[in-house]
């Protein structure tokens, strides 16, 4: 079989810093090659070599070939343009390739007239294909009236409205349920069936073994032999509530996307938090566990109901003082857009010490760069911008800034999502030793059973409403609502063996023989 796309001897610089060295792999028609990493391994930057993209002051060399055009050639990225009908591309956040001014129907349809302007039903199909209804009522939503894991589904959308030959896709199952991710499974099986090529980058490795056909490991940029890592195995948390007064607590709130009430999203949810403990609120993507999270944080105004925090209300944001901002802190899912393109990573963690504990440059910089490390960001890749920051650094680098507040309440909204193993580790390991010193967690996740592995209550919400709550245990092996027994079964999903890991192009063509 003849690959579609052929990689030789990729490398990428950026000044003296090597971050792609002597990268070699291949995609082939119907089949999937996954590149798999830890965060910042290069993953993303090999990806983009197949449009002939990279940062900025960085160089690109090797061979990139992509269905007989050569994007890349020793001299650098060529002329080629494959964008869009031979190479789509879903970035891994998707709040960057959706425009928050337009409706999504608008952006889709733009798509198709310039790709394929004689396919009536190609936005039709792409919504149906990426688990999106194909009605008019979602093409007229605008992105922020999504949930992280249906924007995703819109980004997977815009890709294949292009109906492209070779489908890039970066972290596709980040902000999805697990639910959602075996419909994932199954909806690119069946793009695979049809002949599409799928270049897969992902730090999910029970969505690496259940679709590639080939993996190529990279580690700090250069090709290894090595076996897929293992899974991240924590025993489920034994849900011994702590006693005392709750310190954050929601009463009876519920929320709305318009004024007066109207397209109501959250109803009625009730939830208390103590010092010392983390609760975790699980559910589908889109059931309403984002909206609760920015109610908690005071970014969601159109809410009723009661929100305190030691017993005193607590306001929308705009309204809370300086120490309430410091209090309660808030993680969210996509922080990519949070971040000052112009300034150094270091500089805008350590500038929450400054600001909300009145702490020196100096001694704020020293506690920035000391927490960053703790989580796996080293002191060189936290003084560059965002953008040189791979997703799963940058992650981290939102929880470091929220960290230097010193809150008493950290809410988490999907914190892990762009992490691999190794960074899921480190992160729940600081929250656990946070958790032991009293701060009170509220972590919002669709992975029912790593919260089981760190909270002491769980809530399941559903369509907007509290379905079940207890002790992760119980919830975990005795469910009550449909819902949770599917979020269960999907979190136990057993292992399959894993596919062939390959180092080179010549393993790719051996093991086609």
């Amino acid at each position: 079989m003849k690959p579609i796309v052929t990689v030789s001897g990729l490398a990428a610089r950026a000044g003296d810093s090597i971050l792609v060295d002597g990268v070699d792999f291949e995609v082939f028609p119907g089949q999937v090659t996954a590149l798999v990493g830890a965060s910042g391994s290069g993953k993303t930057t090999s990806a983009l070599a197949l449009l002939g993209e990279h940062g900025d002051r960085v160089t690109l060399s090797g061979l990139v070939e992509v269905d007989g055009t050569v994007v890349v050639d020793s001299n650098g990225p060529t002329s080629a343009d494959v964008r869009g009908r031979v190479v789509a591309y879903m970035p891994q956040h998707p709040g960057s390739a959706l425009n928050p001014a337009r409706r999504i129907g608008v952006g889709l349809r733009e798509l198709a007239r310039l790709h394929h302007p004689s396919v009536a039903e190609v936005v039709l199909e792409a919504l149906r294909a990426a688990q999106l209804p194909d009605d008019r009522a979602t093409l007229r939503r605008f992105p922020h009236q999504f949930s992280g894991g249906q924007r995703q589904r819109i980004a997977l959308a815009q890709a294949l409205t292009c109906r492209p030959r070779v489908l890039i896709l970066d972290e596709p199952s980040t902000g999805l349920d697990s639910i959602t991710r075996l419909q994932l499974v199954a909806d690119l099986e069946d793009l695979t069936a049809r002949g599409l090529g799928i270049l897969l980058l992902s730090h999910d490795l029970e969505l690496v073994r259940a679709l590639a056909q080939y993996v190529v490991v990279l580690d700090a940029g250069r090709v290894i032999s090595s076996t897929l890592p293992a899974v991240l195995d924590l025993p489920p948390a034994q849900g011994t509530r702590p006693g005392g007064d709750p310190l954050l607590q929601a009463m009876n709130v519920s929320a709305s996307l318009r004024p007066r009430g109207r397209d109501t999203i959250l109803h009625e949810v009730d939830l208390s938090v103590r010092p010392g403990e983390c609760v975790g609120v699980v559910g589908r993507s889109g059931s309403g566990k984002t909206t609760l999270a920015r109610c908690l944080a005071g970014l969601h105004e159109r809410h009723t109901g009661r929100l305190t925090l030691a017993g005193a209300d607590l306001p929308v944001l705009r309204k809370r003082s300086l120490e309430q901002n410091r209090r309660v802190q808030y993680v969210w899912q996509e922080v990519r857009g949070s971040f000052d393109e112009r300034r150094p990573v270091d500089d805008q963690v350590a500038r929450t010490a400054q600001r909300l504990r009145g702490l020196t440059l100096s001694d704020a910089r020293a506690e920035a760069v000391a927490t960053l490390s703790r989580l796996g960001v080293s002191a060189m890749i936290a003084a560059r911008p965002p953008s040189r920051l791979s997703g799963g650094e940058l992650q981290r680098a939102a929880l470091a800034r929220a960290l230097l507040a010193k809150p008493d309440v950290l809410v988490c909204d999907e914190i892990t999502t762009a992490l691999d193993e190794h960074g899921t580790g480190l992160v729940v390991e600081l929250l656990l030793e946070l958790k032991a010193q009293g701060t009170a967690l509220v972590w919002i996740s669709h992975d029912l059973g790593l919260v089981s592995a760190v909270a002491d209550h769980v809530l399941v919400i559903d369509a907007g409403r509290v379905v079940e709550q207890g002790p992760p245990s119980t919830v975990m092996s005795d469910p009550r609502t449909e819902v949770t027994r599917r979020l269960v079964r999907a979190a136990r999903v057993g292992h399959e063996p894993p596919p062939p890991v390959l180092t080179s192009s010549s393993d790719l063509r051996s093991n086609l023989r």
